[in-house]
């Protein structure tokens, strides 16, 4: 871990060498950073990182083969020691998310002002994390968006198929059947969704579903002999 006065040695990987150059005279104006040496491709960084074992690295995201995010837990293997920027042209809140989720330190867009990926690498190096500030302002609006909606449908997964199945005039039984679980099973399934949507009755559980388009994700049954009968009388 580099120190607030110790040299930051620096390991670029990007797959354009105009790209690594002009990184390289950027590090380098600096007095404290250091370029200990480039990578084309993450195969290659995964091989200098673990010989150079540089304070922090400097990661493209879309590179030939194998991508920055999905080399980042070989990189970590190679060097734990090293620290992550990614550096990319993708500003998808669900890129950074992905960064972080699989051992980034920090993601910075390529348009960054020089000045700002100073400051990154500085920040990663010292056990930070970073994130360009504007692609942290649309990670927030992202995961608040999340939550909204995980209030707005407090159903599972296997509660939205049930309900999909009730909705297209499906017994219990049949339920069980196409989704291979006991009767029992899909009965309880049936009376959490009622209370957790407050429904009392079948004809306000269908309106729920043609409202939320629950029924418009319709597809042959598979797995089931109700592949083979009429559903008419269910559909709507």
């Amino acid at each position: 871990m580099a120190t607030t006065t110790a040299t930051i040695r620096v390991l670029l990987c990007d797959d354009h060498a105009l790209v690594r150059s002009g990184l390289r005279r950027l590090i380098e104006s600096e007095s404290r950073f250091e370029v200990v040496g480039e990578a084309a491709d993450a195969e290659e960084a995964v091989a200098s990182v673990g010989h150079k074992h540089p304070d922090v690295l400097l990661l493209d995201v879309v590179m030939p083969g194998r991508s920055g995010i999905e080399a980042i837990p070989d990189l970590i293997a190679a060097s734990p020691e090293t620290r992550i920027l990614v550096l990319s042209m993708q500003d998808d809140p669900s890129y950074v998310r992905q960064a972080f989720s699989v051992g980034a330190n920090g993601y910075l867009l390529k348009e960054a002002a020089d000045a700002e990926l100073v400051q990154a690498i500085q920040d990663v190096a010292a056990g930070h994390r970073y994130v360009h500030p504007a692609l942290g302002a649309r990670l927030a609006a992202a995961e608040a968006s999340g939550h909204d909606r995980a209030a707005a449908d407090p159903l599972s997964e296997r509660e939205h198929e049930v309900l999909r199945l009730l909705a297209l005039g499906h017994t219990n039984q049949e339920i069980a059947n196409q989704l291979f679980i006991s009767v029992r099973t899909a009965e309880t399934h049936r009376a959490r969704i009622m209370q957790k949507l407050r429904l009392s009755t079948r004809a306000e559980l269908v309106r729920y579903a043609l409202a939320t388009g629950v029924l418009e994700l319709d597809r042959p049954l598979a797995n089931s002999h109700l592949n083979n009968q009429s559903v008419t009388g269910g559909r709507l």
